[in-house]
């Protein structure tokens, strides 16, 4: 097989999509990922909770593939509300070094009318490169 699919241990299954798909050359791509938990909840209400949680999944499907945050080369974001964005830069800084450290990948942000889950206000997809694939 030519690729992986990565599914992080005790998450509930993804219906229609797959959270990540590994490829033989270690190349690890990682589906927008929301700001809900492994139980497809949504604990926070707010932007920064949310990018917290939806990096903390790019963090838990990067580490189910065998990799590191270190790993990650690129992060979209698509974000429903630009002003909740540049008003909390800040706390998202913060909250984004709570998950990644100071590991800074490529990145781009794009403003969007909704996402698919209501509730959402933050999606982020990623692009790894794991050294050590096992495809």
């Amino acid at each position: 097989m030519s690729h992986q699919i990565i599914h992080p241990e005790g998450w509930l299954p993804a219906k229609g999509y797959a959270n990540g798909v590994l490829t033989k050359d270690g190349v690890l791509h990682i589906g927008g990922q929301i700001g809900w938990t492994a139980e497809k909840v949504f604990e926070a209400r707010d932007f920064i909770g949310q990018a917290r949680q939806a990096l903390a999944n790019i963090r838990a499907v990067v580490e189910a593939a065998g990799g590191t945050v270190e790993d990650v080369t690129r992060l979209t974001w698509f974000v429903t509300d630009k002003r909740a964005y540049v008003a909390s830069q800040a706390e998202m800084g913060a909250a984004y070094r709570e998950v990644f450290g100071r590991h800074f990948p490529a990145m781009s942000m794009l403003v969007v009318a909704g996402l698919i889950e209501d509730e959402a206000l933050v999606e982020i997809e990623a692009t790894a490169h794991l050294s050590d694939a096992k495809c």
